[in-house]
């Protein structure tokens, strides 16, 4: 009789466990099948860059993806397989695909044949003008893992050509951005012995040194020419530019700072690249720009007075004062978070729609503690009317909403590259070309 008793208590309490873990289960799928309705709806389902590709086949719906990714809401289980739920969010970080225990996951673009913002592209990262390559950012694969393999197998590529074709130019290759892909490409070029120009419009390490002080930057292990292996999955701003400061002794001689691209132009012997310095005659050009570009400006009256600015670089400088951020991506919650954590600043952000929607899961916790604690006014469905020295308009839904302000700082993207890069030979996704192209391949491989 006691051995009965004994079996009725376990069964009683494995049931209660279960029904607990089928319970949590549940309401996870319900969940994750609600956001993923949400997110579709409002269109942020689709990826701008990488991301994951789950082969539904193979998914055993384990959900480790889930719990390993660095947003936090990339990746969803739906009707038991994983699926995709906030495509924006997902930065390329490859975690789910490197912990998927059945290789359900590949981290990539896909398809770009129909997307106007990447660049066509071979597999050595070369342009449909052969010769001109694309390194980093611009080819819309992020993360300065994946810039540090452009760059290097990119110059492997054109020492390769230069081995057996020669080089008739003044450089085998000149590197335009020195980001961490160009960074990369001037360090390898040093390792195999090939003549290179890097050049910069800004400073060694590119858009890293406009970052706010101690933002972490995801690199995942590496390996860089000449210095050697970066180890850990990320790294402060200030690490990293200290870094890239160590290494401008190794490229000092061919790196030109504050120097910008002009033109680029094809000639008997290569490319004659134009700058606002000089013009210089190469074998190989490797773009290695962000996507960003120029920052976009508000076109308001105010806009060109010294308080509005496009960049944060140093929050702490910044003490006991009215600031509105205007934009609602992951730079300007950075930036709002940034300064609503020094002493007595005031903080709005205006961002023209109706909630945050691409931005990472972490800066999202982030503003939403500040936002809830009283120190960031977040004015949604709002736009800037106009800038006075001290104070600012907004517009709302509900009328004209005036704030007193010291500075301004806007984040509202940048007019990117693409119109400069297509005057140069170099085909996109969604062109006219490169459809017809692909048609006719389609149709002569039927």
């Amino acid at each position: 009789m006691e051995s009965v008793y004994t079996w009725v208590i376990t069964i009683a309490i494995s049931s209660i466990i279960i029904g607990v873990y089928v319970r949590k289960f549940l309401i996870e799928r319900k969940l994750a099948a609600e956001r993923k309705a949400e997110a579709r709806a409002l269109g942020i389902d689709r990826p701008r860059s990488q991301f994951p590709f789950i082969n539904s086949s193979l998914c055993i719906g384990c959900g480790t993806c889930t719990m390993v990714c660095p947003e936090g809401d990339v990746i969803g289980i739906v009707h038991g397989v994983a699926t995709i739920i906030n495509g924006e969010r997902c930065v390329g970080h490859g975690a789910c695909e490197k912990e998927c225990p059945v290789g359900a996951i590949k981290v990539g673009l896909g398809d770009v044949r129909s997307r106007p913002d990447i660049p066509i592209l071979s597999k050595k990262m070369e342009t449909t003008v052969p010769g001109i390559f694309v390194a980093g950012e611009l080819s819309g694969i992020s993360l300065i893992r994946n810039a540090v393999s452009h760059g290097k197998l990119v110059i492997d590529t054109i020492a390769d050509r230069v081995r057996t074709q020669g080089m008739r130019s003044e450089y085998a290759v000149v590197i335009v951005g020195a980001g961490p892909a160009g960074i990369t490409a001037a360090l390898r070029s040093q390792e195999l012995g090939l003549r290179y120009l890097l050049i910069d419009q800004d400073d060694l390490g590119g858009a890293i040194r406009h970052y706010p002080r101690n933002k972490l930057v995801m690199t995942q292990p590496l390996d860089l020419p000449i210095y050697g292996q970066l180890k850990k999955d990320e790294y402060s701003k200030e690490f990293l530019i200290d870094l890239w400061d160590q290494l401008r002794t190794k490229i000092a001689d061919s790196f030109h700072s504050n120097e910008k691209l002009i033109g680029v132009a094809s000639d008997p012997i290569g490319f004659a690249v134009s700058t606002n310095r000089s013009t210089y005659s190469c074998s190989n050009v490797l773009i290695a720009i962000g996507r960003r570009g120029t920052p976009r400006q508000l076109n308001v009256d105010g806009e060109e007075l010294p308080k509005v600015m496009y960049q944060l670089v140093d929050a702490q400088s910044y003490n006991g004062r009215d600031l509105l951020i205007v934009g609602g991506g992951d730079s300007a919650i950075e930036a709002a978070v940034g300064l609503a954590r020094q002493p007595n600043n005031r903080v709005t952000i205006s961002y023209r729609r109706d909630a945050f929607y691409r931005i990472k899961k972490k800066n999202e916790t982030a503003v939403t503690k500040l936002i809830q604690s009283g120190k960031i006014k977040a004015v949604f469905d709002s736009q800037v009317k106009r800038i006075g020295t001290d104070k600012v308009v907004l517009v709302t839904k509900s009328g004209e909403l005036a704030l007193v302000n010291d500075y301004v700082f806007v984040f509202a993207g940048g007019e990117p590259p693409y119109e400069f890069l297509k005057g140069i030979g170099i085909q996109f996704g969604g062109d006219k070309k490169e459809i017809e192209r692909s048609k006719e391949t389609s149709s002569n491989t039927k």
